[in-house]
């Protein structure tokens, strides 16, 4: 059997990704999933979420159940420690069969201070099997990857499983943030979802795609349908220059209703020399209209957040899509007390 559970997936060619609480903590997700990437295997459908108790339980079943393993009659308890309540960041790798080898290879020996140079381990790791033994917890390395296929199975179960679908009924609560082209040019994704982030919403589901052409006209149907307003511009050439082929992230937003106002107000006004100072765009951005208009083109505003709640769910549906909702998640967050709010 291939390992497929889903149309599309075979695990042979799929291993999940998991950046563990210390890689969240120390803010290393980007460069553990950069090095990977590096390294020529495809990441993709990156999730940011709390562990729940039973998730490391799953994913380390081999060590609990393991009688032939040396005592560690505590490791439920540092499996607990390490993970319960703590953020964690997710992702899926594709490449060729054999790729759990290449990714075990790559991610190097369980104690950072014996692994190998030019491993993830050997150059971003700060702890050691030795520390980790006197203070009686788990060795902090960052990173684990699916053994094999069926471990890779098992661990997509666990992350992106049924129990974790994203059931989105109320856009009340939930905004799409699109970083635009001149944001990841930039190297100011971080920055723009941190100042969100810090705003008091939950940002979560960051992903990163190349846009397509359907999408860019779909985003910004309203300035298609309003072209004769910019006659000093060719708005379709315009839209396909800017975003066709080219490089955003995206992530999900939530909060309390009435975020869609506050990101916007956050953000600050689309040209970004009358943003005013505290908003993204005037402490961030770079361009204006004036030189937007002279060059004919699209201002370089850095981010959009959906205007209101139907603008969010076809936000949602144009960056994410049906098909998608098993490979995000809502995060824990105090509005959403019920599961049919996630």
């Amino acid at each position: 059997m291939s390992g497929a559970v889903v149309q599309g997936i075979d695990f042979d060619r799929w291993a999940v990704i998991l950046c563990k609480p210390d890689a969240v903590a120390r803010g290393l997700v980007h460069r553990v999933l950069g090095m990977i990437s590096d390294a020529g295997i495809a990441v993709s459908s990156c999730l940011d979420m709390i562990a729940e108790p039973w998730q490391p339980h799953v994913v380390y079943r081999d060590l609990l159940a393991d009688t032939g393993r040396r005592s560690l009659p505590d490791l439920p308890a540092y499996i607990d420690a390490a993970f319960t309540g703590r953020p964690v960041t997710v992702a899926l790798a594709h490449g060729e069969p054999g790729l759990h080898a290449r990714l075990r290879q790559l991610i190097g020996h369980t104690d950072p201070t014996r692994a190998a140079a030019g491993t993830i381990r050997g150059d971003l790791g700060d702890d050691s099997r030795a520390a980790a033994d006197a203070e009686r917890r788990l060795v902090r390395n960052l990173v684990h990857t699916s053994d094999d296929p069926a471990s890779a199975r098992r661990e997509y179960g666990t992350w992106y499983g049924p129990g974790r679908r994203l059931q989105i009924s109320d856009f009340d609560r939930c905004s799409v943030i699109l970083c635009k082209p001149d944001a990841v040019k930039l190297g100011m994704v971080d920055a723009v979802l941190e100042r969100i982030a810090a705003a008091g919403t939950t940002v979560a589901s960051r992903r990163d795609i190349i846009v397509q052409r359907w999408q860019a006209d779909v985003h910004y149907w309203d300035l298609l349908a309003d072209a004769d307003h910019f006659p000093d511009r060719d708005i379709p050439a315009c839209l396909d220059d800017a975003y066709t082929g080219k490089s955003v992230t995206v992530a999900l937003a939530y909060g309390e209703p009435g975020i869609h106002n506050r990101l916007r107000e956050l953000i600050g006004h689309f040209d970004p020399t009358r943003a005013a100072p505290g908003t993204i765009r005037g402490d961030l951005g770079n361009d204006s209209l004036e030189r937007a208009l002279a060059d004919k083109r699209l201002v370089h505003n850095l981010v959009h957040t959906s205007d209101d709640p139907d603008a969010a769910r076809r936000d949602f549906g144009t960056w994410y899509g049906a098909s998608r909702r098993l490979l995000l998640t809502a995060p824990g967050v105090p509005h959403q007390p019920t599961p049919a709010d996630r």
